[in-house]
């Protein structure tokens, strides 16, 4: 009888447990979050082909004028210079070349020893000025770059550096006839180059001296016979921002801002 009346009653629906609400955890100071850090400067070599970090409008304050010369340089680049330096690239053997370059190089490293002491950088031009005396000495008046293969490395500078380091603004971008993109201050840099270079004092002849200077510009423009089909886009453009990423590693011994980030990720995600 008592379990049919149990049976008969009602049964009672037991209630869920009440969750309490969890309390925040209060981070110790031994215990912090990790965040990633931000994002920092790459530090890569920059080469004229496929380096192009984007100026900004006030560094081109004459691009209408500096895109009339580059269409003039073109020109007189398409007519004159690259006939020369793709028969001058044939013909002349590379060790020959790179001999002569290292011969050059190692002229111009007296001038980086000066520029690293005005640049109140010691160190860099004592390097600098061993690598003269070793290459010099041992590698048959610098054709032979024997400091390199002792580690002995090359502090990289010109005059356009040295004011840089002292505060100097770069100054807005030109474009010069025959001699293609300049900065107001890598300019007068140049200039100043041309007349405290070493060949200047090493040969007395004007001949020789002017005649290495034009060897040395159809070096470079031969140089960049490869690097130009990788030009894409606005060609002014291009030629301008990388020009400008090449001074800023300069200046910034290396260090550059990286830019690539700036691409979107389906464009990354077509090349890959």
């Amino acid at each position: 009888q008592q379990q049919q009346q149990r049976q008969q009653q009602p049964r009672r629906r037991r209630r869920p447990p009440r969750r309490r609400p969890r309390r925040a955890r209060r981070s110790s100071p031994g215990r912090r979050r990790c965040t990633p850090p931000p994002p920092t400067p790459s530090r890569f070599a920059v080469t004229p082909a496929i380096a192009a970090a984007p100026a900004m409008a006030n560094d081109d304050p004459f691009e209408s004028l500096n895109r009339d010369i580059l269409e003039f340089n073109d020109a007189a680049d398409a007519a004159i210079l690259r006939p020369i330096a793709v028969v001058y690239d044939d013909t002349v053997p590379k060790p020959i070349r790179r001999g002569l370059m290292n011969a050059y190089d190692n002229l111009s490293d007296v001038n980086g020893a000066i520029n690293a002491l005005l640049q109140g950088r010691p160190v860099h031009a004592v390097k600098n000025t061993g690598r003269v005396l070793v290459n010099t000495t041992f590698g048959l008046l610098g054709v032979i770059d024997v400091a390199s293969d002792m580690g002995i490395s090359r502090y990289e500078t010109d005059f356009g550096h040295t004011p840089a380091r002292c505060g100097a603004a770069e100054g807005p971008y030109v474009m010069v006839p025959f001699l293609g993109p300049r900065t107001f201050r890598s300019g007068i840099g140049d200039i100043t180059d041309s007349f405290m270079s070493a060949n200047d004092y090493v040969f007395e002849d004007d001949l020789v001296t002017w005649g290495s200077r034009g060897w040395r510009g159809l070096e470079y423009r031969a140089d960049l016979l490869d690097a130009e089909d990788l030009i894409t886009g606005d060609r002014y453009v291009f030629i301008r921002d990388a020009y400008l990423q090449n001074r800023e590693a300069l200046v910034n011994d290396g260090v550059v801002e990286d830019t690539f980030s700036d691409f979107e990720e389906d464009e990354w995600d077509e090349d890959f």
